[in-house]
């Protein structure tokens, strides 16, 4: 149990590919004008993400080596083809809105990432939750800025009115530019809150002085 949950606060928070490995930046920049289309777009490669992880695991000691990368790439691409059908049957305006980048998830750094770093030597299972830790914290990050643009940008949120119609909308927020400015905001945060917590934990006192690292470091 401890190994799963490892699994999934690693995804979230430890390695967040937005906010920490800085992957996935194509549909990070461009599909988040809105919280819906972020959440859509992470919840598709998180989809793809476990199902893929679970196949690569359960064939990892068939696939050969030597032609591992090619067969990765079909049962990536055959998932998010599934994914694309499904969204475009039932959920049809959010596939309009993120059009090409459902299926230029088959080339997303993300899931080949995963899939050559850790299902392919891992069990099933342990594989899953990679795929859910990893897709949770990249639907996180796309969340997050589409929601900080789209409240910005239009005064909404989910399409929901959240600030008052006085409000004037600041538009560059919706553009492209705005993308970069909420982005790196967000990875400013997140890099201070986690560089805080190491800090925290590095001086923190165990209480055995004789055998302190943190006082060593200070005598020296």
């Amino acid at each position: 149990m401890k190994a799963l949950l490892e699994r999934l606060y690693n995804g979230i928070i430890k390695e967040n590919p937005t906010f920490v490995l800085m992957l996935g930046m194509c549909p990070t920049l461009a599909v988040t004008s809105s919280a819906l289309n972020g959440l859509g777009m992470g919840v598709a490669t998180m989809a793809v993400l476990i199902m893929s992880n679970l196949l690569i695991s359960l064939l990892r000691k068939v696939i050969p080596n030597g032609v591992r990368v090619p067969v990765y790439i079909i049962i990536i691409a055959s998932f998010v083809t599934i994914v694309e059908m499904l969204m475009h049957a039932y959920v049809t305006p959010l596939y309009n809105s993120l059009g090409i980048f459902i299926p230029l998830i088959v080339v997303n750094c993300i899931i080949l990432g995963r899939a050559e770093s850790y299902a392919s030597k891992n069990n099933a299972l342990l594989s899953i939750f990679d795929g859910i830790g990893v897709g949770l914290g990249f639907t996180v990050g796309l969340t997050a800025i589409g929601i900080v643009r789209e409240l910005l940008g239009s005064g909404c949120v989910f399409g929901l009115r959240v600030l008052p119609e006085s409000y004037e909308p600041i538009s560059i927020f919706i553009l492209a530019p705005g993308a970069f400015f909420v982005l790196s905001i967000l990875c400013a945060v997140m890099n201070k809150v986690t560089k805080g917590k190491k800090k925290e934990a590095k001086t923190k006192c165990s209480g055995d002085c004789a055998n302190c690292a943190n006082a060593e470091k200070e005598g020296k």
